[in-house]
């Protein structure tokens, strides 16, 4: 049974309540304000996020209450400062920050494992209070060292953490980053050696940010590695190929046959638009790369 309070049935009260005679602005108003406390009606296949630095100069509180209009479920990569202001707009934060020390200096050095660990214990139950059950994490660059030793170093950081994050629920999720563009010398940047660091590590409570922007730029054959590898994926990014922009028909990935490929893994948690927006209006480009990942 549908509840009372379903899209569908307060947009037929609204309609009862107008009548005829009601002034077009005025149900246009009406159904306004049922959008903001219900959202709009997607599809319900992808749990939709969004990566609040790419909107910086739109304050939170605003961005938070546009996002909700949107049907946009979570705003990610926020710290436990920001956290309150999602709480009061009824949103998650998919993926939050807040420990760490940065992308460029991770688990693959032993040098930070002390810090690391200490940053991100002080953290989870920070996490569990606030709900949250992920918490982004990163390799560190190579500088110079052989991609089997840094794995095995992030291996052997990241298992100290494992029994805490199994204490509080939560999950760490390592980001894939190119290393070509954008990110250079960054070790964990192809999926294969991220499902490597999967297999040592042996534990449900570390799995990958599949980030497609920089997937494609690394690897490319993005709907195969998918499939292939979904079991250690915990979490996607969006972004357009080439220059990180709208995710439209103005670069080369097509997001509605990827996504229908996530979907068919049986993934359930949340993908997130990191694109920039290059038009004025961000937040129309915001809300045409929900409708582009909105599959059936």
């Amino acid at each position: 049974m549908k509840s009372k309070y379903s899209r569908r049935n307060v947009m037929k009260s609204i309609a009862a309540l107008s009548g005829v005679a009601v002034v077009p602005h005025s149900l246009s108003a009406a159904i306004t304000r049922a959008e903001t406390i219900l959202g709009p009606e997607l599809k319900g296949k992808i749990n939709h996020s969004v990566c609040k630095w790419c909107y910086g100069k739109i304050p939170l509180d605003t961005f938070a209450q546009e996002c909700k209009k949107m049907g946009i479920k979570s705003i990610e990569l926020l710290g436990p400062d920001e956290w309150p202001v999602l709480k009061k707009y009824g949103l998650t934060c998919a993926l939050p920050n807040g420990a760490g020390m940065g992308i460029e200096k991770g688990f693959n050095d032993p040098a930070n494992h002390d810090e690391l660990v200490k940053s991100y214990e002080e953290l989870f139950p920070k996490l569990q209070a606030a709900g949250y059950t992920t918490v982004i994490c990163f390799s560190g660059n190579r500088r110079g060292m052989s991609d089997i030793d840094g794995m095995r170093n992030c291996a052997v950081g990241l298992k100290r953490l494992i029994p805490s994050a199994e204490k509080y629920n939560i999950t760490l999720i390592m980001e894939l980053l190119n290393s070509k563009v954008n990110h250079r010398d960054y070790m964990c940047d192809r999926t294969e050696w991220g499902a490597g660091l999967c297999e040592m590590i042996g534990s449900e409570k570390f799995k990958l940010l599949y980030d497609i922007y920089h997937m494609q730029i690394m690897e490319g054959d993005v709907i195969a590695t998918i499939k292939e590898y979904h079991k250690y994926i915990g979490h996607y990014h969006t972004g357009g190929v080439p220059g990180r922009n709208e995710i439209d028909e103005t670069q080369e990935l097509y997001y509605p046959a990827i996504m229908k490929a996530i979907v068919e893994t049986g993934y359930k948690g949340f993908v997130a638009q990191e694109f920039i927006p290059k038009r004025a209006d961000q937040l129309a480009s915001l809300k045409q790369g929900v409708e582009i990942c909105d599959v059936a």
